[in-house]
């Protein structure tokens, strides 16, 4: 599937990107926000990228996402099966 996202043809001049470096970090954005949700896996907001699921993973402090978001119970049972 495909989406199409319209946007002024000045925006990645404005944001000192070419279009092609623009396009990618709208992706990438969409992806990370749609992972931080919890709304899809890693696995797939980097294949909506078109990366590897570990560099995705790597990409996300760039964003301020943790990469491992467990909360305190999830933290404890991980510990204990440890």
């Amino acid at each position: 599937m495909q989406l199409i996202v319209n946007y002024p043809e000045q925006l990645p001049d404005a944001l000192q990107q070419s279009p092609s470096q623009f396009e990618h970090e709208a992706k990438m954005a969409m992806a990370v926000k749609l992972y931080e949700m919890k709304r899809i896996s890693s696995g797939m907001a980097a294949a909506l990228v078109g990366m590897e699921r570990v560099e995705f993973l790597l990409d996300l402090h760039r964003y301020g996402v943790a990469a491992i978001d467990l909360g305190e119970d999830e933290l404890q049972a991980d510990l204990s099966n440890a």
